[in-house]
């Protein structure tokens, strides 16, 4: 076993002045212990990086505590169980945690839960069916509440959860316009997806013009993943009582000094608007309620998925700072290792 426990791991060893460079992250080897009574030893088989965890990256109050200097970043894993002295988990296990990006690793197996791979492909566990399609999913039916008919926007629409938000939003028969930072998401919004319309922001020289024709009756939903800008003309194209999940902020992650904008209180005020931040953690007592209609819909054909997957442990960093240059649809996902041949289980 002393083999199997080798083990890397990557640590963030600097706070990141605006786009994070290479050298704010370090690659380290070392080995991992042999798992205690109710714990597992894990291989790690695909890794989801993710927008918030640039903001953890900062010395600053957030709704989770930041990134400590020295030590593994932590975020979702997919593993496989190969030692286990815990009860409810056997080797060959597929199993999903928050834990760290690292090869191999040792989990209290309480803080994981069991993949069952007959649903849909294991990667979906950390996409559609794990914690992006569960952020769509509450953040739009719960604080957006659509309505046959409405019109939903939504920023960073080709990202993992926009593009569900979307998806969602057309079930339950809104008009649906996305926004996005390529030509080629545009065209997979409106062809694939059945977006009533899309807007590259990167090339539309009046973005507030586009929008104001692309919802031609005003805006009932804005779905903000990126705020900034974008976010400001949205506002402007507000209905009476429109709702607005506030879910990511990724136009501003990086940026050195902090931002000023318009004041969207009057706006908010005159169109006794609700604008609403969450984080999907707060819905974790209905995460099987969550889980069980999206894999509903996607088995029903009424939900589609895209997987950006990044070959390689060595290009976990390149395929983080992928996100922040739009590189990635749908997805981002690090492929680590092959599930063993395992057989199949009756």
């Amino acid at each position: 076993m002393a083999e199997a426990l080798a083990n890397k791991k990557i640590l963030l060893v600097k706070r990141p002045k605006g786009l994070p460079a290479k050298d704010d992250f370090k690659m380290v080897e070392g080995t991992v212990p042999e798992p205690k009574t109710g714990e597992v030893l894990v291989r790690t088989l695909y890794l989801s990086v993710d927008p918030y965890m640039r903001g953890r990256m900062n010395d600053q109050k957030s709704y989770v505590p930041p990134y400590p200097l020295n030590e593994v970043i932590t975020g979702g894993v997919i593993g496989e169980v190969i030692q286990s002295r815990a009860s409810e988990l056997d080797e060959g296990d597929l199993v999903i945690g928050n834990y760290g990006w690292q090869t191999m690793q040792t989990v209290d197996s309480a803080q994981l839960r069991k993949i069952d791979e007959t649903i849909a492909p294991v990667t979906t566990a950390l996409g559609i069916l794990g914690m992006t399609g569960l952020t769509a999913y509450f953040g739009l039916l719960d604080i957006g509440r659509p309505k046959p008919g409405e019109t939903v926007v939504v920023s960073g629409a080709a990202g993992a959860v926009g593009m569900t938000v979307g998806q969602i939003a057309k079930i339950k028969g809104c008009r649906v316009v996305g926004i996005a930072g390529s030509d080629r998401k545009i065209q997979y919004l409106l062809d694939e997806l059945g977006f009533d319309a899309a807007i590259n922001y990167k090339t539309t020289k009046e973005l507030k013009k586009a929008l104001a024709e692309a919802c031609p009756e005003g805006v009932d939903i804005y779905f903000d993943n990126v705020g900034g800008e974008i976010s400001d003309a949205v506002m402007r194209l507000l209905n009476p009582h429109a709702r607005i999940p506030v879910c990511g902020q990724i136009s501003l992650y990086n940026l050195e000094k902090a931002d000023i904008g318009p004041r969207i209180q009057p706006l908010l005020l005159i169109n006794k608007a609700l604008m609403k931040g969450f984080i999907v953690s707060d819905y974790a007592a209905r995460f099987d309620e969550g889980t069980n209609q999206l894999a509903e819909w996607l088995k029903q054909g009424k939900l589609k998925y895209e997987e950006n997957i990044v070959e390689g442990f060595e290009n976990t960093i390149d395929a983080f700072l992928g996100l922040f240059k739009g590189e990635n649809l749908g997805k981002q996902l690090v492929k680590v290792a092959e599930p063993s041949k395992r057989p199949v289980k009756e």
